[in-house]
């Protein structure tokens, strides 16, 4: 089994809130993060695929393919994109890098599938200190 990873970035906005919650009660939770101004971050995001190497070529998946997968999936719809507001995907979900990773995931992974390989992992990096993965469990 081989694994490799590609790497793609996007820049985005979001707000981490509950509508039924007061504005004290989510700034008490969220902290900055409750902004009604939204704030943004960017984020750094790794695809992890997984399988056999092809004898015909010698790779695995070919990387043009992944990054195409990826950015019609999921860079082009969040890059430069209020999270909460403008992503199909995102829609009544908590725009938290935890739901967004999860939702990266199910994007990507009937067309990596469709492409002869299995998608391992999806690691969001919001900031330099702080990521998620996601294995799809």
């Amino acid at each position: 089994m081989v694994y490799i990873t590609r790497k793609e970035h996007f820049n985005a906005a979001h707000k981490l809130f509950r509508p039924e919650w007061s504005d004290e009660k989510n700034q008490e939770v969220f902290g900055k993060c409750a902004n009604p101004n939204w704030h943004g971050h960017n984020y750094v995001l790794y695809v992890t695929v997984k399988g056999e190497i092809k004898p015909e070529t010698g790779y695995l998946i070919d990387l043009k393919k992944l990054a195409a997968i990826i950015k019609s999936r999921v860079t082009d719809k969040l890059d430069h994109r209020n999270i909460n507001l403008d992503v199909d995907f995102m829609r009544n979900k908590m725009a938290s890098t935890e739901v967004l990773a999860i939702e990266i995931f199910k994007q990507l992974q009937p067309a990596i599938e469709e492409a002869g390989v299995q998608l391992h992992k999806v690691k969001l990096e919001e900031t330099h200190n702080n990521f998620v993965e996601y294995f799809g469990e």
